[in-house]
């Protein structure tokens, strides 16, 4: 099936992402399981391409634009959804304050 979204992430997102695999790389010593939770990463987002407006919505604070969010692990990225753009904002620790993040 083809996806009728494309995929784009904010720099901000890339950075979310590097720092979460560099800490489980680096700092836990576990290049290993840094690779698996990319590719989980990579899949999840990759399901969700197929329909990205099928899942509750998340308004943060002052924006009117909602949000959508995939949980991978203890994770939680946060998307948009522009006309045929399904673009990645945030990926935090699911236990981390959202509302101030995004």
């Amino acid at each position: 099936m083809r996806n009728k979204y494309k995929k784009t992430a904010l720099p901000i997102f890339e950075k979310d992402l590097k720092e979460i695999l560099d800490y489980i790389a680096f700092t836990f010593e576990n290049p290993t399981a840094a690779i698996q939770l990319l590719d989980e990463i990579e899949d999840a987002v990759n399901k969700r391409l197929l329909n990205p407006l099928a899942f509750q919505k998340y308004y943060p604070k002052g924006l009117e634009i909602p949000y959508y969010s995939i949980y991978v692990k203890n994770y939680v990225i946060y998307y948009v959804v522009n006309d045929d753009e399904m673009e990645l904002r945030r990926m935090l620790y699911n236990r981390r304050d959202r509302d101030n993040l995004i």
